[in-house]
């Protein structure tokens, strides 16, 4: 065995550290080098050794003895049948000459046997080096040669095998690292780093222990003092308090119909308390969940909301028709511009609603019957009248948290009054809008968060402003999020019905839009790599929602801790104990909302393609979202690429233009109107009337060029714009292509569909026809972005990347979440977006009263 020293201390002539590594020589004995001192030396010449070499065979136990040449002699061994090659070597290196061979007849068969030798030897240190960091100037050669052989009989912490070519012990815990997990999971750490700090004391080691472990760092970054946390807590009341009140008007008007149609006056009427643990109660037609009061149907299973029954009684329920339509598969060839496969009839039809809507009306007195059979009631019954909580629990708390803003100090808009202004560095332009102020985004260092807090956040964040804070890596530990980390943590962690499919991924081809299985090694392989169809053109995969399960903590522990940690203004994004952030606010008993975080790993290229981007489609999240950009690879293209992708983007092209006229040729017929030229048609521009406004399709042209570097390009649109952004993805639907390649065929909601990702091009005619531009940016390693809910946004990845993301809900944007439930809410009952995951009202009324008793506490203990 080899046991190397690495200096990590002060000798008494020199202040330099030093590395020095191991060099043999190919002969037997070892020749003394400039700055290489072998052997054991005595304990008076250490002042002038920086390294000591022990050579010790296939770790058996043998006399070392130093010679003035500096030669290492290996005693014969005990045991004649286990002689080592090496003792040998030592005796033809003593003779090189024996009587009656000639001289270069000797150094040929010398030289061969050397080389053999030196084979043999070579293998052997491999397998059993160690390197040793030892102070020069605090221990003896003793305490010394204690400790390497205490070293050696010690296994790699990462792979725990004591097979491996080289070893590096820390300084400070004596763990080891072997040289081969070194170069793989640590590749930015020098072996004098590790020798100095080891992975495991810095808190960011990669083993298979260490990723399952919890709880080894300190998530928090900041200690909340008591009087901040009173100023939250009554700015939280005051911002929810107008909603709450909403809540009371809803349920009192619903007890005022009731009353009248019992008979009686509202004290006098009982409702009956359904329990309700750890499980959602929705409402069957529109699929919201209930806040509190509903009504249900005694003799069959229907339930609706106080929504449908306020609808149901003023005539204007409309139907929630089943959304029947179905992309047709065209073939490969179709789908990179060649022609269509043959498509039957059947497939060509299954296009459309399927309306299975009947009228439903209410009686006189105001009671609602049961839905008709048509739509899955008995139609005969009526409606009772249910409650979740106690009786009068919400009125009463909302009466509580008004009068507790009323006595206490008035400190509701404490932190926004403060006043807060944006340095110049920490401000990036995003958008070149004229006539506004908001093309600039708020975007500070993460170092730089301690000293300016909340307001300039919460001063950009009321606004409905997107927010990046750069460097979040570096409030971290350094832990790796490469891709094959994590698989190999999610491997190890054993979870029923899950870890034991990480063989294979579910990921989604951007080309097709569709679902595929593919060997997870194999797409990480591409991930770095990266791969192509059989013409070439990039083939783009991404998984969405990685792990697939909402157990990320449970799954993913170690990488959990280290994310929590890196997220900036933890007061709102924290998903356990931010105290701005309503979603953690719901009770034990209460089923909770899978906000995350999610890990989205996906391939990535600079140059857009047009068809096949890896791309995150636009959409609208329905409470806030942080995302953090953890890992990037960049994919380079071959020139062979570059000149397919140039000439299949004509083929592309042309068959857009062909499709183009083919259906403007089937509206000439049906509307019996002439056709023209699409570029006839793109000159008589028509205004667009929306919300009663005027727009013009005559805006001028961008000219400004946008250089793309970083890791994903985002456009978020601002809240103001959604419905000219609406009106153009509607009148343009059909340059879109979403599944399979075909063009967009049905629009039920342009954004709450996902069925559009818009394009340089695009974004320049949106600009052009509306006026309407959104922020665009890079994300960069390291960087977080918020995203406030309301803003409809798409994401390019210009590498290969791995994200990070957390969904929260802030009291600034409460208004908003409502009012995309109530969007949802009208959508068909199979669309994807459809379902009340949120819970935006229960929240509301938990985060009151879970306010309401924490400020309570807090004035009595003061």
């Amino acid at each position: 065995m080899i046991v190397v020293s690495v200096c990590t201390g002060k000798s008494n002539h020199q202040t330099d550290h030093k590395l020095e590594f191991l060099r043999h020589s190919n002969s037997f004995g070892i020749r003394k080098k400039q700055n290489y001192l072998y052997a054991y030396t005595s304990p008076k010449s250490r002042e002038k050794d920086t390294m000591t070499c022990v050579k010790n065979n296939f770790e058996s136990s043998k006399k070392r003895k130093v010679q003035d040449t500096h030669k290492l002699d290996i005693i014969k061994s005990k045991s004649m049948g286990e002689e080592d090659i090496l003792v040998c070597s030592k005796r033809t290196t003593e003779l090189p000459f024996r009587k009656g061979l000639e001289a270069n007849k000797c150094l040929t068969a010398l030289k061969k046997k050397r080389i053999l030798e030196d084979a043999i030897l070579i293998n052997n240190l491999e397998d059993d080096k160690v390197y040793v960091p030892s102070k020069t100037y605090s221990r003896s050669k003793a305490r010394k040669m204690d400790d390497v052989k205490d070293t050696a009989s010690r296994r790699c912490h990462q792979c725990m095998k004591k097979e491996r070519a080289a070893y590096v012990p820390c300084t400070k815990c004596r763990k080891m690292y072997c040289m081969w997990c070194i170069r793989k999971w640590y590749s930015n750490l020098s072996i004098e780093d590790i020798a100095q700090e080891c992975p495991f004391c810095q808190k960011n080691c990669n083993c298979n222990v260490c990723l399952s472990s919890r709880g080894m760092i300190k998530t928090s970054n900041k200690c909340i003092r008591d009087d901040e946390k009173v100023q939250y807590l009554q700015y939280t009341i005051n911002l929810l308090l107008p909603f709450i009140q909403r809540v009371c008007e809803e349920q009192s008007q619903e007890l005022e119909i009731e009353a009248k149609i019992q008979g009686k006056s509202r004290s006098e009427i009982e409702i009956s308390q359904i329990p309700c643990e750890n499980e959602r109660i929705y409402c069957d037609h529109c699929a919201t969940s209930f806040t509190d009061l509903y009504r249900s149907c005694p003799k069959c299973s229907i339930e609706i909301c106080l929504n449908c029954c306020k609808e149901i009684r003023n005539g204007s329920i409309s139907p929630r028709s089943e959304l029947k339509f179905q992309y047709v598969n065209r073939g490969y060839d179709y789908m990179h511009g060649g022609d269509p496969l043959p498509v039957s009839c059947d497939l060509r039809t299954s296009k459309g609603h399927r309306e299975i809507f009947t009228k439903w009306s209410a009686n006189s007195d105001g009671s609602i019957r049961c839905a008709p059979k048509e739509m899955g009631g008995c139609g005969g019954s009526v409606l009772e009248l249910k409650r979740l909580f106690p009786n009068g629990w919400i009125s009463d708390l909302e009466a509580k948290a008004r009068n507790m803003l009323k006595t206490y100090c008035k400190t509701e808009q404490a932190t926004l009054q403060k006043e807060a202004t944006s340095s110049c560095n920490s401000m990036i332009r995003a958008a070149f809008r004229d006539g506004t102020n908001d093309n600039n985004l708020y975007c500070p260092l993460s170092s730089d968060l301690i000293n300016e807090g909340l307001f300039l956040f919460q001063k950009h964040w009321t606004k409905g402003e997107p927010i990046i804070v750069r460097d979040v890596l570096n409030q971290g530990t350094g832990l790796s999020w490469e891709p094959m980390v994590t698989w190999r943590a999610l491997c190890e962690n054993v979870v029923p019905g899950i870890s034991s499919n990480m063989l294979e991924v579910t990921a989604i081809d951007c080309l097709a839009s569709c679902e595929v299985e593919i060997n997870t090694r194999t797409f990480f392989k591409g991930y770095t790599q990266g791969r192509t169809y059989r013409n070439l053109w990039p083939e783009m995969l991404k998984l969405k929602d990685w792990p697939p399960s909402h157990k990320f903590e449970d799954l993913l522990p170690r990488h959990y801790d280290e994310f929590i940690r890196c997220l900036p203004f933890q007061e709102y994004s924290d998903p356990r104990a931010g105290i701005l952030n309503l979603a953690v606010k719901l009770p034990p008993h209460v089923l909770k909302p899978d906000l995350g975080p999610k890990t989205y790993i996906a391939y990535g290229i600079k140059e857009e393609l047009g068809r096949g981007d890896s791309v995150t489609k636009l959409h609208c999240d329905m409470s806030d979202a942080v995302n953090i950009l953890t890992h990037t690879a960049e994919v380079t293209l071959t020139d062979e690429q570059n000149c397919v992708i140039s000439k299949l983007k004509k083929a592309h092209i042309a068959q857009d233009e062909k499709e183009h006229c083919a259906r403007e040729r089937v509206d000439e017929c049906l509307n019996e109107g002439p056709w023209k030229d699409h570029r006839e048609q793109e000159d008589n521009k028509c205004p667009v009337d929306i919300n009663g406004k005027i727009f013009p399709n005559d805006m001028p042209t961008i000219s400004r060029e946008t250089t793309e570097t970083g890791g994903a390009l985002w456009d978020i649109f601002r809240r103001e714009d959604t419905d000219m952004l609406e009106a153009y993805l509607r009148k343009h639907s059909k340059e879109f292509r979403h599944t399979y390649c075909s063009p967009v065929e049905q629009v039920v909601h342009p954004i709450h569909d996902q069925s559009f990702y818009l394009t340089l091009e695009h974004k320049k005619k949106l600009k052009e026809e509306f006026g309407v531009e959104p922020w665009t940016f890079e994300q960069k390693l390291g960087e977080a972005v918020f995203i406030p809910a309301g803003c409809p946004h798409q994401v390019r990845n210009l590498k290969s990347c791995t994200k990070v993301a957390a969904d929260f809900v802030s009291p600034e944007n409460v208004h908003m979440c409502l009012h995309l439930t109530e969007e949802f809410r009208r959508l068909p009952k199979n669309h994807k977006a459809r379902e009340d995951k949120l819970e935006i009202k229960k929240m509301i009324v938990y985060a009151v009263d879970h306010a309401v008793k924490e400020l309570e506490a807090l004035v009595r203990c003061s």
